[in-house]
């Protein structure tokens, strides 16, 4: 299963192709809006929000809403772009009014203008915003909706907003709770305290990264491989994780802490009651780069976004000369956008590992493999 995107930021659309779907496979469109929907919200978001409504546009491989077997290609429309019309038009436009050289520390902006030979930014940032995960996230509701038919859910919650952490544990069931609350946290005085320093940071022109958990339930075990490095299913997911603008790093079960304890306390003990299980899930569902049954269990690491403002030090790249860097419309925290794209980006990635061990031309041939695994 492979997807591809396409789009700019402020351009006329985002489109997807999907490729490896089976036939048959039910799509629940108001799902998907869904998802977008809640990609959107949360505390701490900036005024792009307010101008687009997202929407998905099923552009081909769906007939009376069911997959063909075909690639699914779809389009989430920008509406902003009719506001950027005169600056970002394919059939031409005034590229000067919003050229943009004074270059944003932590962006793409210095580091893609020097690669792609640009003197405006402008053609760096815009695939490189995180707009392009509305078409993301798009692909990842249709491979939850893949997964939930071998009984395979993928859920989230934010655990840390800037260093103000829950630490308790929550069951799979819980986390969905999550997405009712503001900053999709579990716990509501971690969360009053997260939005007060939200708010103290809006009123320093600063911004908040934090901590997302990504839970997976359902998944036999075997999938991924212990054969080819490339094939390591915590490689795979994490390599997902990793793809989404301003993640900077991915832990699997206990991850870093598990370097600060004795083998004794890291390693989970197995035993039998028909099936075999684990004591605990340390590991994360997750050994020798193969699930084994238990939860998945990942979490992220997202840094502040870098659009501050109050403006970084930076350099004009055309002057070379000492500047302060642009302030383009931005979010103070998109920790809850984060989550949403993440569960997202871990479902599509899944679904592909899922989709290469059991092959399957129709969704009646995937979900009696799958039913045949122990």
């Amino acid at each position: 299963m492979k997807l591809l995107t396409a789009g700019e930021s402020h351009g006329k659309t985002l489109i997807a192709i999907i490729e490896g779907l089976p036939s048959n496979l039910e799509i629940d469109i108001e799902d998907i809006n869904r998802h977008l929907a809640l990609r959107q919200s949360g505390y701490g978001r900036g005024g792009r929000q307010k101008i687009e409504s997202d929407k998905v546009e099923i552009l081909s491989g769906v007939r009376n809403r069911l997959t063909l077997g075909s690639p699914l290609s779809f389009a989430v429309k920008n509406a902003d772009y009719e506001n950027w019309k005169e600056f970002m038009s394919p059939e031409g436009c005034d590229v000067d009014k919003k050229r943009l050289t004074c270059v944003r520390p932590g962006h793409a902006d210095l580091t893609g203008m020097i690669k792609y030979d640009q003197t405006d930014a402008r053609n760096i940032l815009e695939r490189a915003s995180a707009r392009e995960t509305a078409v993301r996230v798009a692909a990842g509701s249709i491979a939850k909706q893949y997964l939930k038919k071998l009984g395979v859910e993928v859920s989230g919650y934010v655990k840390s907003v800037c260093g103000i952490t829950d630490e308790n544990d929550y069951t799979f069931e819980q986390l969905d709770s999550a997405k009712a609350n503001p900053l999709f946290m579990l716990n509501g005085k971690t969360e009053r305290l997260a939005m007060k320093k939200i708010d103290e940071l809006t009123e320093r022109g600063d911004t908040a990264g934090g901590v997302i958990e990504i839970r997976v339930k359902g998944l036999k075990s075997g999938f991924g491989s212990c054969m080819q490095y490339g094939e390591k299913l915590d490689a795979v997911l994490c390599a997902a994780v990793m793809s989404v603008q301003a993640i900077k790093g991915v832990e699997v079960g206990l991850g870093f802490k598990a370097a600060d304890l004795a083998g004794s306390k890291v390693h989970d003990e197995i035993y039998y009651d028909g099936n075999f299980r684990r004591r605990t899930n340390n590991a994360g569902g997750i050994e020798g780069g193969m699930s084994n049954g238990e939860e998945i269990v990942l979490r992220a690491a997202m840094k502040p976004i870098p659009t501050l403002m109050r403006g970084l030090e930076t350099v004009d790249f055309i002057t070379k000369k000492p500047a302060v860097a642009a302030k383009e419309r931005s979010d103070v925290a998109a920790i809850c956008a984060a989550e949403i794209v993440l569960e997202s980006v871990v479902a599509f990635a899944l679904a592909d590992v899922v989709s290469r061990r059991l092959g399957g031309d129709n969704m009646r041939e995937v979900i009696e493999r799958y039913n045949k695994l122990k």
